[in-house]
């Protein structure tokens, strides 16, 4: 099978290669899958680069989440083949590949009517959206959702999710396409912040008041602006630092405006509280049936061009999130 593959660790474009290894065999519990489509993700580009907090072994291939067949399962797996699964192999990855091996637990139901990109890309982001914005925001119908990089693969997850909730979702994003995305995702109102006061632009909006929950995977000076629009008892969910600086969170004035700052590692309830995975896996299949949430493909590119696939997602300049198809 074909598959890409890092030897050394540098920037993706240098240390990806494509090559024809053997076929992968499922171990106990494990099940092989015939990869539809891949999802991209930041991680993917950091573990190349050696900068994630979970380093695999040399060689390895990337790909934390896909889309595909059950073709072959291990012991102790199950009745397993035919099934029609979205997967996730983990930081040890293995998704850039013609075949994945998979651990039966870390597969879920392909839903129906859902094409292979989208569920390929549907598991990470909206897992991480619905824990954000659910279990630690706690966000409640009429409130107001502020969310950064709204066009974006986790983005346009949130944007999604805070209107199935009930609330009214302020959007922010960086030029006019980009705010053409939010806008169709279902956004009560959109700040192109390449061009407008963001903390000027929220404080009317609210009426002076600010956003409840802040939704912030860019971290920075953004994180910054996010300080002095949060409102009294709000909640900034801190999901990630695209932006390149982890910003200060000053503690006094945490304290003087009586607001939290929550993180989400959605990762670690994997091994903290797994039990909640598939409550929330429900969750969003059930949106997903009701209409109330249509997973943002922004594009599907050829497996053979999974170094300009996170070129383009390390450069911000994509909408959704960005698929490989084998």
């Amino acid at each position: 099978m074909l598959a890409w593959q890092v030897s050394e660790i540098g920037e993706p474009q240098d240390v990806l290669k494509l090559v024809d290894v053997p076929d992968p065999e499922p171990g106990p519990g494990q099940v092989l899958v015939r990869v539809e489509a891949a999802a991209c993700n930041f991680p993917d580009i950091l573990v190349c680069q050696g900068r994630y907090q979970e380093r695999p072994e040399l060689p390895f291939t990337p790909g934390m989440e896909l889309a595909g067949e059950v073709v072959a399962a291990g012991d102790g797996a199950g009745p397993q083949l035919g099934r029609r699964v979205i997967a996730q192999p983990g930081a040890s990855g293995g998704g850039f590949a013609e075949l994945a091996v998979v651990d039966a637990g870390q597969t879920w139901e392909w839903p129906d009517n859902m094409s292979a990109p989208q569920a390929a890309g549907m598991f990470v982001t909206y897992q991480t959206g619905y824990c954000a914005l659910h279990h630690r925001a706690r966000i409640q119908p009429g409130e107001t959702l502020l969310v950064h990089a709204a066009a974006g693969g986790v983005g346009s997850a949130a944007v999604q999710l805070g209107k199935a909730a009930g609330a009214t979702v302020i959007a922010s994003a960086g030029g006019p396409e980009k705010c053409g995305v939010a806008e169709a995702l279902g956004a009560d109102h959109v700040i192109d912040y390449s061009r407008e006061d963001l903390v000027g632009t929220v404080k009317e909006i609210t009426g002076g008041r600010g956003a409840d929950v802040i939704f912030d995977p860019i971290g920075g000076d953004v994180f910054d602006a996010s300080r002095k629009v949060v409102a009294f008892e709000g909640r900034i969910l801190v999901i990630g630092f695209v932006a390149g600086r982890f910003a200060d969170a000053p503690t006094n004035h945490v304290l003087i405006k009586n607001y939290s700052v929550v993180g989400v590692h959605w990762g670690y309830y994997q091994r903290m509280a797994p039990e909640l995975i598939p409550r929330w896996q429900d969750a969003l299949v059930d949106l997903w049936h009701q209409h109330k949430i249509d997973p943002l493909v922004g594009a599907a590119l050829p497996l053979a061009e999974a170094p300009e696939a996170l070129r383009r997602l390390a450069g911000r300049g994509t909408v959704g999130k960005v698929a490989l198809i084998p």
